[in-house]
């Protein structure tokens, strides 16, 4: 008899996460040198970490035998200035993702449930797949969330609601109206978790953190991984009124952000320039992709994210010739769209590379 017959079943059946291809591996499968291969495939920040949050690390690194601040207290403090919110209100995260994992500790059980949209971000369903939850998909028309009907599909079972917002791996958006009226007459046993991931690209973004300042049951996730390009470093965070930060701050590792990532991101906050540039090479390669595939009749979905989700045919067979000419994208028959790829937005010489081989290789 197998130890795993012992196990926790919903466990068992758990189909692991599937990161973006790893340039060193890439290089090792296929003989490549490292410094050819370009990775568009998990929409990381092109132009690195600000040279602010280098240096903070050179810095930190020399406290490296100390146990960092177990409370985050100059990161959280300048968080809650930064968005108008008390310090009690933060919640520190080993990337926005472990704040994910912290609600579904909080709140997720055998009965009860997880409702999000059916193109979702994948990790959403792993993790109510892991504390033995229901997770209930919601169809998303047009790739886009369909707040009624999340809605409407919200039962006495159910506790989180995850609104991806610009959602991946589609890029789509719902708008302050939409939120509005989502919110409004929300059951006091759910709570409204907006993963705002890619907000810094957002032109006219929505406000929810008005709803953490007005004491709802909402949490706001953010991260340093991609405008900051701290993905290395996994550090995000959440905000939401301190009855639910209470629980996520007692679910969460007593030292679940590392000293390194506390002082990057407080450095990267500071260096407006950075971020700025980043926005900046984000709209023109965004754009840039968005009109080679409208002239070349490929349909894709319009983003306000730093990827574009086209539809390519066959995303294996794409993703894995891609991958013979050192280009990294994401295939997507993970999130059930088998005929499509994501392409994170690069540098423009990374975004003209990978378009040329893609017009190779669906010419062919």
């Amino acid at each position: 008899m197998s130890i795993t017959e012992y196990g926790n079943q919903w466990v068992c059946d758990l189909v692991p996460y599937e990161p973006g291809k790893p340039i060193e591996e890439t290089a090792r499968e296929l003989g490549l040198d490292p410094g050819e291969i370009i990775k568009l495939a998990s929409n990381e920040n092109p132009l690195g970490p600000s040279p602010k949050a280098k240096e903070a690390m050179k810095e930190a690194i020399e406290q490296a035998h100390l146990y960092p601040d177990g409370g985050g207290y100059r990161l959280r403090t300048a968080l809650a200035e930064k968005h108008g919110v008390a310090f009690e209100n933060v919640v520190l995260g080993n990337g926005s993702n472990e704040i994910i994992e912290l609600l579904c500790h909080s709140f997720l059980k055998p009965g009860a449930a997880l409702i999000a949209a059916e193109h979702a971000f994948v990790v959403y369903k792993l993790m109510a797949t892991l504390f033995g939850a229901d997770y209930i998909e919601v169809p998303d028309p047009g790739f886009v969330h369909d707040l009624r009907a999340m809605k409407a599909a919200i039962t006495p079972a159910t506790r989180l609601v995850f609104i991806a917002n610009p959602n991946n791996p589609t890029g789509t958006l719902v708008g302050q109206d939409e939120i509005d009226r989502f919110l409004d007459g929300l059951p006091e046993h759910v709570v409204a978790v907006f993963d705002e991931a890619y907000f810094e690209f957002l032109e006219e973004p929505p406000d929810t953190v008005r709803y953490v300042k007005e004491g709802r049951n909402v949490v706001v996730m953010r991260t340093f991984s991609k405008a900051q390009g701290l993905s290395a470093l996994r550090i995000g965070y959440g905000l939401t009124k301190p009855e639910i930060a209470g629980l996520l701050n007692r679910s969460r590792q007593p030292f679940n952000t590392n000293a390194l990532a506390q002082a990057a991101a407080l450095a990267s906050m500071a260096d407006e320039e950075h971020i700025a540039a980043t926005v900046a090479n984000n709209a023109v390669g965004r754009a840039f992709f968005e009109s080679a595939f409208a002239q070349r009749g490929w349909e894709y979905v319009p983003s306000h994210a730093n990827f574009v989700l086209v539809k390519v045919g066959d995303g294996d067979r794409v993703f894995a010739e891609l991958l013979k000419k050192g280009i990294i994208v994401r295939a997507m028959r993970g999130y059930k769209l088998p005929e499509w790829v994501r392409i994170s937005v690069g540098t423009p010489g990374q975004n003209d590379r990978c378009l040329a081989e893609l017009d190779r290789l669906l010419s062919e």
